[in-house]
């Protein structure tokens, strides 16, 4: 596992950036899993910096709210629209978001996860993490081989993403998410974290047991993860030693000019 310590935000997006880059460059048909909250934005702001041509690039999102119309700007199918698809000039053709608004979303959660298999598997799986330990919406309690299925939002999750919506009863009380089984097949790992909030939870997922009691911690599980952080998201790992077994986080601290 490698760890990137950066100062803050925007470092943390210009670090991944790097990452996604180097990897579209040596293979432009590259499958990367796209995920959206806060954390994940200031990759793809970054990577636009980087003028890659991005045409054979193909795209899966984490999950997607389940209930939103078609072309609900808080739907993720719609957030993906803007930050990824037309700021890194993807082909919206090769861009998938889970079909919240299917009249039976088990069955598109069951397809989704058989395309994304079909298209050979994601290269670079980009994730965030939640206060409660979520990754993508696996929330606490998710089986560690779980598929993409239909979850319930935790009441917490729903507040945390209240900010993006008019009411914190317009945010939904289900999504389709990837499983963490899904996730792990993906053939590298990229989670980006940033703020002191994040700190606690960072440690636990990183430096505690592997449990479904916190879902981020199944990155203790993949053979090849990145850990880019900002300084308050990083600061209770500082000296740990957390991995898979007995490897310890290869700890690097960068200063970035952004």
């Amino acid at each position: 596992m490698d760890f990137f310590v950066v100062p803050d935000a925007a470092s943390t997006g210009a670090i991944a950036a790097g990452i996604v880059a180097a990897v579209v460059r040596s293979k432009p048909e590259t499958v990367l899993g796209l995920a959206t909250g806060g954390s994940p934005l200031p990759v793809y702001a970054a990577l636009a910096a980087h003028r890659l041509d991005m045409s054979g690039v193909r795209g899966f999102a984490l999950d997607e709210y389940v209930g939103l119309p078609a072309g609900h700007p808080q739907s993720y199918a719609e957030v993906i629209r803007r930050e990824v698809t037309e700021r890194l000039h993807l082909d919206p053709a090769k861009v998938v978001v889970p079909a919240g608004a299917a009249e039976d979303p088990d069955r598109a959660a069951a397809a989704y996860d058989a395309a994304i298999a079909q298209a050979g598997g994601i290269d670079v799986q980009i994730l965030g993490i939640g206060h409660n330990g979520h990754v993508a919406f696996n929330e606490p309690g998710s089986a560690l081989d779980s598929r993409t299925r239909v979850e319930a939002l935790t009441e917490r999750t729903r507040q945390a993403n209240a900010r993006y919506f008019a009411s914190p009863d317009d945010v939904p009380d289900s999504c389709i998410t990837q499983g963490l089984g899904t996730i792990l097949e993906a053939r590298q790992l990229l989670l980006v974290v940033s703020g002191a909030d994040k700190a606690d939870i960072l440690h636990t997922a990183l430096s505690g047991p592997i449990t479904p009691d916190c879902p981020a911690s199944i990155l203790q599980l993949h053979p090849h993860v990145t850990v880019v952080a900002d300084e308050a998201a990083a600061a209770r790992l500082a000296g740990a030693r957390a991995a898979a077994g007995t490897t310890p986080v290869a700890v690097r601290s960068r200063t970035v000019g952004v």
